[in-house]
Formats: structure tokens, C-alpha cells, sequence
């Protein structure tokens, strides 16, 4: 079997389909799919396709980039608005402010259990058509949200609107991958990265003056309008750019065109049955978590961070509205130098890149996935230096700005760590690498959605400089992970069941 991610092929199957142009855009192919040995016309794009996405203009492939990663943003916005109030519903319904902090929590577990169904079934479908339906569903199930007479029906709706949501958060990558070429990439996955963390810190920010201004209800309605705008825009301006999809659709045609059932694609000559298909999805990412201490720590230190970001939503109105009496506008404004954090190192993305690209050629083109650390390491300091700033000026007589400046060191640290554990597990695992993101994600997220719950209690128990600290004292000793890895990442790899592992990778004591 030849393994890509979100996709498994044939042993028949030519990966260059998707990669290779062919001046007819036919590529002759031997397959036992009827039984027997036979000949087939594998579709392939022709050379200078239009309908290839890596051959669209630049100006459009900027375009969808922008478009899937506004899209992105308002997933972000949408799971961090509600925090700006988010007492409102135990006083709307009379239920307690645990039961009120599950309109978080549902939105977020959703986020874990979403990928776990759309990227299979991108896999069939393409992406265009997730996108949409999933978006569509979505936008409604926000309505029902905002006129909600029961916390019944607010808890339910957003976890449907949560698993919804995760559609375009999972399918995004794929998206840049199939616009731009290796080469091209770094720039466009530093604007999509970004966005996934601007939006939980411009959500507080938005939501804290609508919720004085207009009511908790405007929370929903924002979310809306907002969601209902990229859904307008991915739809009706972004096309299909899975390129699978694509071909079928090509095959498909020039099959009824021809009468000849001889024109196929490489999901065409897969034999095994869906169901064969969708258990690889759904239970190797699971293998990989439990077997792998690659992608098991890596995901409990990714988790510590999503985990920390929602925490943040609830410590700023404890620490702001508690602590010194400000409104919920001011309290939001408190989330901009997290912002700031976040884009100053998303703008740094570029450089990281350049430096990763000199070291390939270093590496004759094959370096060691260890390679991918480096950033890793330098930024997993400034978060428990963050956070250590952020829990010891969280006196009320203290400074409010003290507090700002510690959210914006943990803002300048997300993305680094973010895009270096992604990539460390893709290149680590690069024939599952999609079953390593997906476990990744499902701890990530159900972690993200459990520590909202107990955040106020800590907060209230320990005190709010011992609460900060703790977190900071869990972030500190997560630094040593990446170097644990750094110096014996290859060894582990060398000795694992699904890693890969290179022969440029002999040296054991990390790479020079």
C-alpha cells in the first residue's frame, strides 16, 4: 500500500496523478481490479492545465488563501466571542455558571469529533461541497442559538454548530496544498496560522462592547453575519481544488463521452471496500497516540497550549472585570497584545522558512525531521515567561498593562510552537501524517474544551498569582519536549512501527 494523507492508495496507483502534468493528460496503467490484468487510461492534468489549482494566477490563488483563512478566523471568533459574557445565559435561564460554560465546551469538543467524519469524506466528495454544506448548517443552527428560549436549545445548537465548524478548520491545509507548490507555501501558511489565534483574541475584544451595548444575544447574532459572509465567499468565489475530485469529474466526462469505461482515476482502481477505507481514519489516529511518544507528547504539549488559550478567556474577566471592576469592553481591549504577539510571529514566518530551506540544501534535500525543532525550542520559552508575567501583575492595585504584556508574550510563542509541532509531525509521520494531525486535534480539542470548566474554581481556590503560575510552572516543563525529541527523535523514530525514518538520519544525537 502507498499512503498519502487524507487518502490511501493502490499499490497500482501512480502517485505522480496529482503532481505531474501530461501532455495528453492520459497516463496508461495496469490494474486487477476486474480480476484479471488490465489496461486502463489513468486522467491526469495536461501540461499548463487551467483546471490544475497550482496553475490558477497568483492575484486567485491569493484570493481562496484569504478566503479559507477569513473563514478560519471567524471559526476562531465564533468559539471566543461568547466569552465576553459568558455568565449571560445562567442569568437568562436561572442555571448555574458551569452549565452556562458548556455553550464553550460542547463548540469546542465538536471541534475534535468533526474531523473525524469530513476528512474521509472530503476524500469522496472533494472539498467544495464540505465546505459548504457544512458552513450552510452551521450559519443556520446559529439563528436558533441567538433566539434561544432555553438553555437546552443553546447547549444542543452549538454543538452542532461546533462539529459543523470544524469543517473548514480541517480542510484548510489541504486547500493550501493543493494551491501552492512546496516552494511557494511558507508565506500562505503563516496567513492561514495566524488565524486560528487572532480570532479567540478578537472575539473578547468584539463581544465585550456588543454585550454592553446590545445584549448576550448580539454575541450570536455577530457570529451570523460574520459566518454567513465567508459562507457566501468560499461558495460562490473558491472552486474545487482537490485535485482527485477534479480528475473524477474529468473521467467521469469522458467516459459518457467516449463510452469507454476505460478512463479512470486512482480512487477508481482502489478495491477495498468504504468501509475499509473510513476505518483507517477512525482508528489510526488512535494507534498513533497510544504507540507513538512522538505524536502522544507532542499532542499533550499542543494540548497544554489550546488549553491555555481558552483558559485566558475565562483568567481576563476574573483578573479585569473581578479584579479591578472594568466592563467587558474594556476587558476585551485587555486581548490586544495578544493579538499583536501572534501577528509579529506569524510575520516572522517567513524568515523561519528561509532558514528551514537553507538547512534542506545543507542536507542535500533530505533533512532530518528534527530539523523542524529549531523553532520550536527558541519560542517555548516565551510562554511560561508569559505566563509567569501574567499571574504575578494580576494584583488588583497592580498595573493593568502588566497583565497585557505577559498575553503577549504567550501571542508571540503560539505560532512558532503551532506551525513547528505541526510540521515536525508531518514530516515525522509523512505517509499518516494526516492520521498524526487528526490525533493530535481530537486531544487537543476535547482538552481545550474541559478547562474552561474548572478555570474559575482554580482561580478562586489558589489565588490568582498561584492559578497563573501553575499553568506557567505545566508550560516550563513542556520546553523540555522538544529538546527530548531534538536529541532522540530520530532514535525513536528508527525503532517505531509507523515513523519514517531516512537513512540520512544515522546520527542519534540530533541533527548538526
Amino acid at each position: 500500500m502507498v499512503n498519502l494523507p487524507y487518502r490511501t492508495l493502490t499499490a497500482q496507483a501512480r502517485m505522480g496523478e496529482y503532481t505531474t502534468e501530461t501532455a495528453s493528460g492520459l497516463h496508461p496503467v495496469t490494474s486487477t481490479k476486474t480480476g484479471r490484468s488490465e489496461q486502463y487510461k489513468l486522467v491526469t492534468f495536461t501540461t499548463g492545465d487551467k483546471e490544475n489549482p497550482k496553475n490558477f494566477s497568483k492575484p486567485y490563488k491569493w484570493w481562496c488563501t484569504m478566503t479559507v483563512a477569513v473563514t478560519c478566523f471567524s471559526v476562531a471568533f465564533n468559539s471566543a466571542v461568547i466569552t465576553a459574557d459568558f455568565d449571560a445565559p445562567s442569568r437568562a435561564f436561572g442555571v448555574s455558571q458551569e452549565v452556562s460554560l458548556l455553550c464553550i465546551t460542547l463548540f469546542v469538543v465538536g471541534f475534535g469529533v468533526g474531523p473525524m467524519i469530513f476528512a474521509p469524506l472530503s476524500e469522496l466528495v472533494g472539498r467544495r461541497l464540505i465546505y459548504a454544506s457544512t458552513l450552510l448548517v452551521a450559519v443556520i443552527f446559529i439563528i436558533p442559538c441567538a433566539l434561544s428560549k432555553n438553555i437546552q436549545t443553546l447547549l444542543v445548537c452549538r454543538a452542532i454548530d461546533g462539529i459543523a465548524f470544524s469543517a473548514p478548520m480541517t480542510l484548510v491545509g489541504g486547500t493550501l496544498a493543493d494551491l501552492w507548490r512546496n516552494e511557494e507555501r511558507g508565506v500562505p501558511m503563516a496567513a492561514f496560522s495566524a488565524a486560528p489565534f487572532i480570532g479567540p483574541a478578537i472575539g473578547p475584544l468584539v463581544g465585550g462592547f456588543l454585550s454592553d451595548a446590545l445584549g448576550w444575544r448580539w454575541l450570536y447574532w455577530i457570529q451570523l453575519i460574520l459566518s454567513g459572509f465567508c459562507y457566501c465567499l468560499i461558495t460562490f468565489t473558491v472552486p474545487e481544488t482537490y485535485a482527485p475530485a477534479i480528475l473524477a469529474r474529468r473521467a467521469k466526462k469522458l467516459r459518457k463521452e467516449t463510452g469507454n469505461d476505460r478512463y479512470v482515476t486512482e480512487q477508481d482502481l482502489d478495491m477495498r471496500p468504504l468501509g475499509d477505507r473510513l476505518r483507517i481514519f477512525l482508528v489510526r489516529p488512535f494507534q498513533l497516540l497510544f504507540l507513538e511518544p512522538i505524536v502522544l507528547f507532542i499532542s499533550l504539549y499542543m494540548s497544554v497550549l489550546y488549553g491555555l488559550l481558552y483558559m485566558f478567556f475565562i483568567a481576563y474577566p476574573i483578573i479585569y472585570m473581578e479584579g479591578k471592576g472594568y466592563s467587558a469592553g474594556i476587558t476585551g481591549l485587555m486581548f490586544i497584545p495578544l493579538a499583536v504577539g501572534v501577528l509579529m510571529s506569524a510575520a516572522c514566518a517567513p524568515f523561519v522558512n528561509k532558514h528551514y530551506l537553507k538547512l534542506t540544501r545543507k542536507h542535500n534535500g533530505k533533512p532530518p525531521a528534527e530539523i523542524r525543532l529549531i523553532p520550536m525550542m527558541f519560542s517555548c520559552w516565551f510562554i511560561p515567561v508569559g505566563l509567569f508575567i501574567f499571574a504575578w501583575t494580576s494584583y488588583p492595585n497592580v498595573s493593568w498593562a502588566g497583565p497585557m504584556m505577559g498575553g503577549w508574550c504567550v501571542g508571540f510563542g503560539f505560532i512558532f510552537l503551532y506551525n513547528s509541532a505541526n510540521n515536525y509531525l508531518v514530516d515525522s509521520y509523512q505517509h499518516m501524517g494526516a492520521s498524526a494531525l487528526a490525533a493530535k486535534t481530537f486531544i487537543r480539542s476535547f482538552w481545550g474544551a474541559s478547562v474552561v470548566l474548572f478555570t474559575i474554581q482554580m482561580y478562586h481556590r489558589l489565588g490568582y498569582q498561584w492559578a497563573g503560575s501553575l499553568l506557567a510552572f505545566i508550560a516550563l516543563a513542556c520546553c523540555m519536549i522538544p529538546y527530548v525529541f531534538w536529541f532522540k527523535g530520530a532514535t525513536i523514530r528508527r525503532r517505531s512501527r509507523y515513523a519514517y525514518a531516512g537513512d540520512e538520519e544515522s546520527n542519534t544525537t540530533g541533527p548538526q
